[in-house]
């Protein structure tokens, strides 16, 4: 973990507060790319992963992470919203899960609601490098849109468009098949928000070319267990040993209940920190991290969630 304090905690919208982090006594903070997010330790067992918001920076002089009050919290957006400035919050070094492809001759960029953090880096990042961008931005109400000037400013910089979509003035949810049918050849397309946004995202990029499409969720979906009762067996290739799972257990459960060392945040399958390498076997990804070109490979996995498709797995542990 990297010490940091809360350095400023400003209002930005409804229910959503923007935490700005300062290493402690002054030391040097990891770089990140656009789209990358942190964990933030918010106290015992409450670890959450946030997307920075900020331009890639390869030394920052501090992280910014913006928060939405989830209504149903199990905790870590409720304690985000009661931090005030010079509170300590451990964090871990960014993670790539969302990268931006800067080669794109053309990027579309959807956001909905606090999905539009990922999305804002990516934005600063092409306007930096003179690419070609657009975004649409969809809230259900305008006193919950968050950065819009700066998105205004960043727009008019770089000569993009830039649609604010509120729902409730226009009565309908923005429609994603159109964008996506709509963009140009060759362009790539990203998506961060709610699940229904990002389901309706992937049924727009079903033929899109996988290498194009982009998302990321911030709530993992339920996964059904394994109708054979699910039990495997895992083995460490470099720790050794061999351990059962059963159909109500996790690799990461087993893992850490026989003392060995995994990175964990989320538990969900959404923040990748427990990615690991599959040296044998065939994993059962039940995660929302990886993206389709890394499950077709199933050469990594997600341990906090993913199962097995067989009897046995090999972990390079």
């Amino acid at each position: 973990m990297i010490a940091t304090v809360v350095r400023a905690r400003t209002d930005l919208a409804d229910g959503i507060c923007l935490l700005e982090l300062a290493a402690a006594e002054g030391a040097a903070l990891p770089g990140f790319g656009a789209g990358d997010h942190i964990d933030l330790e918010l106290g015992p067992g409450l670890v959450r992963s946030y997307s920075l918001c900020d331009a890639p920076s390869a030394a920052p002089t501090g992280y910014r992470v913006a928060v939405a009050l989830d209504p149903a919290s199990r905790g870590g957006s409720r304690r985000v919203h009661e931090l005030a400035p010079g509170d300590p919050v451990p964090v871990r070094a960014p993670v790539a899960n969302f990268p931006l492809d800067e080669q794109a001759a053309h990027s579309v960029l959807v956001a909905g609601g606090i999905g539009i953090t990922p999305i804002l880096s990516m934005v600063r990042r092409l306007t930096e490098l003179g690419a070609s961008w657009e975004l649409h931005y969809a809230v259900r109400t305008r006193s919950a849109a968050a950065f819009v000037p700066e998105l205004l400013e960043l727009a008019a910089a770089a000569g993009s468009r830039f649609v604010l979509h509120v729902d409730d003035e226009v009565g309908a949810v923005l429609e994603l098949a159109p964008l996506v049918a709509g963009a140009p050849a060759g362009a790539h397309v990203y998506c961060c928000g709610p699940g229904p946004m990002l389901d309706a995202f992937e049924a727009a990029t079903e033929g899109v070319a996988p290498e194009r499409v982009h998302l990321e969720r911030f709530r993992a979906e339920p996964v059904p267990t394994q109708p054979d009762g699910g039990t495997f067996e895992i083995e460490l290739a470099c720790a050794g040993g061999t351990f059962a799972i059963g159909p109500d257990d996790t690799i990461l459960d087993v893992l850490l209940d026989n003392d060995v060392e995994v990175e964990f945040s989320c538990m969900e399958g959404i923040c990748g920190s427990c990615r690991v390498k599959v040296l044998d076997g065939t994993p059962d990804h039940r995660d929302t991290a990886l993206n389709t070109i890394e499950r077709e490979a199933g050469d990594v996995m997600l341990v906090c969630c993913s199962r097995a498709k067989g009897p046995r797995l090999v972990l390079d542990l």
